[in-house]
């Protein structure tokens, strides 16, 4: 049988709504837009689904990517007890502050990491990897930081983002919902 908390993100993304950003088609849903409403009962699912996966003993940091990483990084902090980081879109102009360059299917911006040390384990988790343009910039930067990824964790895969990084280097990624777009019609892959 189907674990339950899966099956509940499952429906969850079979029912968002799809709009289009020029030709890119964008599925508009909790976990990653907060819109509509975000329920307990998803992102519970989904932070439970990343604890069970994850070794916590490998990890010393969480980093969660703005705007939607930060609610999963959230609970996950509060459940393991492991302090979490914000991969912020403004920069403070703090010491060792790194800025990244990112580009997705539909804008382009700056990712700015702060209070990430050389030999640090992290666990990395986002809402969604569409294209790879911000996880990949993301992955290099903490490996030239000299920052450990121990897991990355990203709730929805949606087309061929994820293989797209995974080609690009050798880190641990994962995702708990690989979906498909055709216009705007979404399809599981299991």
């Amino acid at each position: 049988m189907r674990d339950e908390r899966l099956q509940t993100l499952h429906q969850s993304v079979k029912s968002a709504p799809v709009i289009m950003k020029g030709d890119y088609p964008y599925f508009i849903h909790p976990l990653s837009d907060g819109v509509p409403m975000q329920s307990s009962e998803l992102l519970t699912a989904a932070r439970d689904l990343i604890d069970d996966k994850v070794n916590w003993s490998k990890v010393d940091k969480i980093l969660g990517i703005e705007a939607m990483g930060i609610p999963l990084a959230t609970a996950l902090c509060l459940i393991s007890g492991k302090p979490m980081v914000v991969g912020r879109k403004r920069e403070y102009g703090l010491p060792g502050e790194t800025c990244i360059d990112q580009s997705t299917g539909y804008s382009k911006g700056n990712i700015y990491i702060n209070d990430i040390q050389e030999g640090d384990r992290i666990l990395l988790v986002d809402d969604v990897v569409s294209t790879g343009g911000t996880l990949l910039p993301i992955l290099k930067c903490l490996d030239s930081m000299g920052a450990i990824v121990s897991a990355c964790w990203i709730v929805f895969e949606k087309d061929d983002g994820m293989n797209y990084v995974r080609s690009k280097g050798d880190w641990p990624l994962n995702s708990l919902v690989k979906i498909t777009m055709d216009g705007n019609r979404i399809s599981i892959v299991d």
